[in-house]
Formats: C-alpha cells, sequence, structure tokens
C-alpha cells in the first residue's frame, strides 16, 4: 500500500501526488478506474477536476480511488471532508478560481522552488531568492509602464482606474515570455511574476475575485519556475486578503499558513511579518483567537521595524506604522478595540486615500465596539469620501460592514446624517466589476496561452 503524504491535505493536490508517485498521466488514473469499477465513462477531464478541486468525487469514487491508488479509504475521505468544508461562501463569485488556486498552493508547498510553468527551465539556483530576484536591477527590460511606477499610482489611485493598466502591463509580459527562447525565458519569469501579482492587486481591488485569483495563479507558476519562493508567498499572501476581505476566512487562513510554511525560509524579516499578519487577520475574522494572537506574537518577533536596505523593492510600502495598524485591524476583529484605535488613526494620517479609507472602515468598528457611534459615524464619513477619492470598490466593501453594524443606531443624529452622506455620494462611488473590455489580461485567452496558465 502506498503511503500517503505526510500532514493534513486537500483532495486535489493528494490525489495528484499520489498519481505522480505511480508515474500515471491523468488519462492513465481515469483508465485504471474505468477497468476497476466496470463503468467506462470517466474520462481525463473529470480526473483533471479532481485535482483542480472544481468537483469532490463522492464516496463511490472515493472508495475506487483508494484501491487504485493503494491509499487507506480513510486518507481520501478525511482529505475529501476537508476539501468540502473549504467550500466558498455562498456570495463569492469566483469559487471555480478559488478551488484551482489552492490546490496549486498545496502543490507548490510540497516544493517551492519546483518549475509549476510546464515547459520552462527553472532558474539557477541562487541562496537569496529571499531579495526577490522580480526586483533586482536589470532583471526585467523596460516598458512603457514600468512596475515600480504602477506600484506607486496604486497608492494614490484605486482599482476602478488602474486594473486595465495592470492588465495591459501583464499582456506584454505574457507576450513576451511566449516569444523567446529558453534562456531569455529565464530572464522574463520573474518580469511575469511581478506583472501578474500586481494585476491580480489591481483586479482584487477593482471587486474582480475571479480575475485577481485567476491572475495570483500564474504569478505562483512563475515565481515558483523563476526559483524566488519568497515572492511566491507574497502572492498566495495577497490572494488571501482578498478572501479575507471577501467573507471567506477558511480559505484565507489555508493560503496565508500555506504561503508562510512556504516561504519561511526564504523570507526577509519585513517578509515574515507580513505574512504571520495574513495568518493573523485570517484567523481572528474565522474566529480562532488562539491562532490570531499567536501569529500576532510571532509577527512582533520576527521584526520590529522593516529594514528597507533589506527588503525588496515590492515591499517598498511595509514600514512600522503599516504593521501596527494590521495589528490594530486584527485587535478589532478579536473584540479588543482599545489598543487597537491609536495605530488605526495614525495610519490614516498618511496621505493615502485608500489606505485612509480602509482603516478608515476598521477605526469605525472600533469605536462602535467602543460605543461611541458618533466618532463611528464621523470616521466612517470621512472614510467613504477617501474611498470614493481613492476609487476602491474594496475600501467600499469595508465601509459596508459598517454600514450593516449601524442599522442598529438608525435614530441617532450621527446615523442618519451618515446615511444621507451614503445617499448623496451614491453616483461618486466606484463600482466593483471587471477591467475593461480588451484590457483583462488576467482571465483573457493572451493570459491562458503562456505555458502553465491553465489551472491544469
Amino acid at each position: 500500500m502506498t503511503p500517503p503524504p505526510p500532514g493534513p491535505q486537500l483532495l486535489g493536490p493528494l490525489l495528484a501526488q499520489l498519481r505522480l508517485a505511480r508515474g500515471w498521466s491523468q488519462l492513465r488514473l481515469a483508465a485504471e478506474l474505468c477497468h476497476a469499477s466496470g463503468v467506462p465513462t470517466l474520462s481525463r477531464h473529470e480526473v483533471s477536476r479532481w485535482e483542480r478541486q472544481l468537483r469532490v468525487p463522492g464516496e463511490f469514487w472515493l472508495g475506487w480511488l483508494a484501491v487504485v491508488l493503494a491509499v487507506p479509504a480513510d486518507v481520501l475521505a478525511d482529505a475529501a471532508a476537508r476539501t468540502r468544508r473549504l467550500g466558498p461562501p455562498p456570495s463569492f463569485g469566483g469559487s471555480r478560481s478559488r478551488a484551482a488556486l489552492l490546490a496549486l498552493a498545496q502543490r507548490w508547498l510540497v516544493d517551492p522552488r519546483a518549475a509549476l510553468l510546464p515547459g520552462t527551465p527553472t532558474r539557477p539556483a541562487d541562496e537569496h531568492a529571499g531579495a526577490s530576484a522580480a526586483g533586482r536591477p536589470g532583471s526585467r527590460p523596460a516598458g512603457p509602464v514600468r512596475l515600480a511606477e504602477l506600484r506607486r499610482l496604486d497608492d494614490l489611485a484605486g482599482g476602478a482606474d488602474l486594473a486595465g493598466l495592470g492588465a495591459y502591463r501583464l499582456g506584454r509580459a505574457v507576450r513576451a515570455l511566449a516569444g523567446c527562447g529558453p534562456a531569455a525565458r529565464r530572464r522574463l519569469l520573474p518580469e511575469l511574476a511581478e506583472s501578474a501579482q500586481l494585476a491580480g492587486w489591481l483586479a482584487a481591488d477593482a471587486g474582480d475575485a475571479a480575475g485577481a485569483l485567476d491572475a495570483y495563479r500564474l504569478a505562483l507558476r512563475a515565481a515558483a519556475t523563476a526559483g524566488d519562493p519568497a515572492f511566491a508567498g507574497h502572492v498566495l499572501g495577497s490572494a488571501s486578503h482578498l478572501l479575507a476581505g471577501a467573507g471567506d476566512p477558511e480559505g484565507a487562513l489555508v493560503l496565508a499558513r500555506t504561503a508562510y510554511a512556504g516561504a519561511r525560509r526564504w523570507a526577509t524579516p519585513g517578509l515574515r511579518a507580513l505574512l504571520l499578519h495574513r495568518v493573523a487577520l485570517a484567523a481572528a475574522l474565522g474566529g480562532r483567537a488562539g491562532a490570531a494572537r499567536q501569529a500576532l506574537g510571532a509577527a512582533r518577533h520576527a521584526t520590529g521595524a522593516p529594514d528597507p536596505g533589506r527588503e525588496p523593492p515590492w515591499l517598498y510600502w511595509l514600514d512600522g506604522p503599516e504593521l501596527a495598524a494590521m495589528t490594530g485591524r486584527a485587535l478589532v476583529a478579536l473584540g479588543r478595540p482599545r489598543p487597537a484605535e491609536a495605530p488605526l488613526h495614525a495610519v490614516r494620517q498618511r496621505g493615502r486615500p485608500r489606505t485612509s479609507a480602509i482603516y478608515g472602515g476598521w477605526l469605525a468598528r472600533c469605536y462602535l465596539q467602543l460605543g461611541e457611534v458618533e466618532r463611528a459615524c464621523a470616521v466612517a464619513g470621512e472614510a467613504l469620501l477617501d474611498a470614493v477619492r481613492a476609487g476602491s470598490p474594496r475600501a467600499l466593501e469595508h465601509l459596508a460592514e459598517v454600514r450593516r453594524r449601524l442599522a442598529g443606531h438608525g435614530d441617532r443624529p450621527a446615523g442618519r446624517r451618515y446615511r444621507a452622506l451614503v445617499a448623496a455620494a451614491g453616483p461618486y462611488l466606484p463600482r466593483p466589476g471587471p477591467a475593461p473590455a480588451g484590457r483583462r489580461a488576467p482571465g483573457t485567452r493572451a493570459a491562458r496561452r503562456a505555458p502553465g496558465a491553465a489551472a491544469g
């Protein structure tokens, strides 16, 4: 009997590992299942759906999988139950993309430097991958929209304005990779990874969850194939942040823990602290107070304040006040508002409208937990105007939670004033949705033609 891989697993990656350990293709596994069960209609496409976690096989096929793969039936049953429990919330619109990313993340964790883009040679071994090859001078060609410039634009404008630009930048990287030889491909992989991560971040901020997760999946493949586990961990941390904000703390916690486990060996102190904060937020939102407190304690020990000289360029925005505000956000989610007030208030004074809007939403929730409705409404009103200035549907999602919590205080003058402000701002609020037509590189055919961009 084949020993299963150690540790709890999701079913899709487990099936893929067991199949590959026998040297079988998906077509071979389907044929073996058909022969053993006497049911001739199972195809390799169904096996692919199982491995990508787009479907979970029922009891009948789980039993025959155990026979064919020579693994204890209870191991597969436990993995299937764990996968079903991780189903997305009913309102989540990117469930297929989410399932595919969860499966790919588990596959990456087995070997964080394995090539996940078929046909693409890996980079030579680099003992300093934590510095991220994607951010080193001379590692990528100049383009009409430089990644560093686009990142700094993201400080000032939201996804509603920038998602199309990020998709365009990713499309250029995909086309450049598709038309070059092996040596140039190794050089361009970091460019593709960073472009896809940024396109995913902007799509998430624009409210396009499925497009963001598809871009993150491509970014993870490219970063792993480039031999950069640190950046791959950052990609999964970004995806965890998306799921946490979309009401999916269980999925967010799986991705955050996977990111930290796979990247910690190569991560700089700032990146380790950031990934631990992703774990803390997801655990707090999921009601796992002990796990959240443990992650916050570990984050404090990871770094006192990030050293810009040691951190990769794509973490230029991470500093002490930002980490303190992340701690405050997790404390609010844990129901401990008093120590969260000062860091959340401080980070809002930095002149970045989307940051002010998002942390303003958390500060308003902090004041509501303290019973200070007047201050909560005042802060929520300022955050609403910042969200309009930023053009960030993601910031509005945080304020929607504040509005729901204010429903019990509707007769208060402050509550009435806030509702009136929301109504007046309605025509100016950024609308969630995908990037404009013709500029959706994260989910377009062009991106899917990149080697390994498809989920299978």
